[in-house]
């Protein structure tokens, strides 16, 4: 799964991040979220929304807890000014290069 949405500018996002969670928690398929352009935001770690509202960087953690894998675009963090240490646990800087492996060994993908 791409996802290319900043993390509150739509319900895209929130949206994709809910499908990538409910995939996760199925036994038999293996998920990886590849967070891309300002869908890197939505990894950063301790956001603070108003009550009430959903949070993201909790909501990408659920996958994964679930076994699923969250990478970032490297380019794209580095664009935003986001280190590492900024993204939520379970999440990690990638690459075109790894984007494109798991784009080749995937049954199926999916852009937001």
């Amino acid at each position: 799964m791409v996802v290319n949405g900043a993390a509150y500018c739509s319900d895209v996002t929130y949206n994709a991040v809910r499908l990538a969670v409910t995939l996760a928690k199925r036994d038999t398929v293996d998920v990886t979220v590849f967070l891309m352009g300002d869908g890197v935001t939505a990894a950063i770690s301790g956001q603070q929304t108003p009550d009430g509202y959903y949070k993201l960087d909790r909501m990408l953690g659920g996958v994964a807890r679930a076994g699923g894998r969250l990478l970032c675009c490297g380019t794209c963090l580095d664009a935003r000014g986001i280190g590492e240490a900024m993204l939520l646990p379970g999440a990690r800087r990638s690459s075109m290069e790894e984007l494109a492996d798991v784009t080749l060994a995937a049954d199926k993908v999916l852009v937001f």
